[in-house]
């Protein structure tokens, strides 16, 4: 059997693509004023989006436990895999992939664990560069190296209405967060190392929207790419996103994925979410 491929739950993959490339999803674990429910199971979109719009709102997210990454590589193993590697949101974000690490030491280096240094689709191209070379018939060394490269060729940026969900869950610190309101801008971040930073910022939305477009391009370089784009509570961001990138990439454009961002990201950055990430795919 090929070697099986893990991700998490804020890949924020569509279905098809979870069941084409036989993908297993551990979700993640979002508590929305006092109600706890695993992300993209018991906890949507819309929960999250509707949570925050409270007047009083709390909104916490945890990592798998180890035990649950375990009981997922034993199934696997079980089921004939001849290894497993397991793709995950950036340490710099979340615990998941210290979990699974952890969980990595009891199965007898049948495991490889990969840092995604990102999330959403940023996650999802290395996962699916993983499952691809599996499906070809890589070793899991070199399932391992398909999905490091992938991450090498992965590039995130999103625009957020506000920082002050990013500031709550600890992502920034309070002094990026306060210039942002006082100022009243529009902060576009990134994620150079697998955490988030501030690049810069803008006075309105649209305004933000533009420089994504701007700033995905000049990450395509010469290459041809896929596109990822996410966005919350905010569909007409993400379909002038995709418009606007298709009419500037043009033929070097390929697959281009739309989903919504999962509870996750949206306990963290808030309504308005408009994310676009570049996948260059390698040179033949």
């Amino acid at each position: 059997m090929p070697v099986a491929v893990v991700t998490d739950s804020t890949a924020y993959l569509p279905p098809e693509l979870v069941r084409r490339h036989r993908l297993t999803v551990v979700p993640l674990t979002v508590v929305l004023n006092g109600a706890e429910g695993l992300e993209g199971v018991e906890t949507q979109p819309a929960d999250a989006t509707r949570a925050l719009g409270e007047r009083r709102v709390s909104a916490s997210t945890s990592r798998p436990a180890p035990e649950q990454f375990a009981r997922t590589y034993r199934r696997l193993l079980d089921d004939g895999a001849d290894g497993i590697v397991s793709v995950h949101l950036s340490a710099g974000l979340s615990g998941t992939v210290e979990a699974a690490r952890l969980a990595a030491v009891d199965v007898d280096g049948r495991v490889e664990v990969v840092d995604s240094r990102s999330t959403g689709m940023g996650l999802g191209f290395p996962a699916i560069a993983a499952a691809t070379a599996a499906q070809a018939g890589a070793d899991l060394a070199g399932v391992r190296e398909a999905a490091l490269a992938a991450v090498a060729r992965t590039t995130v940026w999103f625009y957020v209405d506000t920082l002050e969900f990013l500031r709550r869950g600890g992502r920034i610190n309070a002094a990026e967060a306060l210039f942002g309101t006082a100022l009243s801008v529009k902060p576009i971040m990134h994620m150079p190392d697998g955490t988030i930073v501030l690049r810069e910022k803008v006075r309105t939305a649209s305004r933000g929207v533009a420089r994504l477009v701007d700033l995905a391009v000049e990450a395509a370089g010469d290459d041809d790419v896929d596109l990822g784009v996410h966005h919350l509570a905010a569909p007409e961001r993400a379909e002038a996103l995709l418009a606007a990138l298709t009419l500037r990439l043009g033929e070097r454009l390929h697959d281009t994925y739309v989903s919504e961002a999962g509870a996750v990201v949206a306990a963290h950055a808030g309504p308005g979410l408009a994310c676009v990430v570049v996948h260059r795919r390698p040179r033949s």
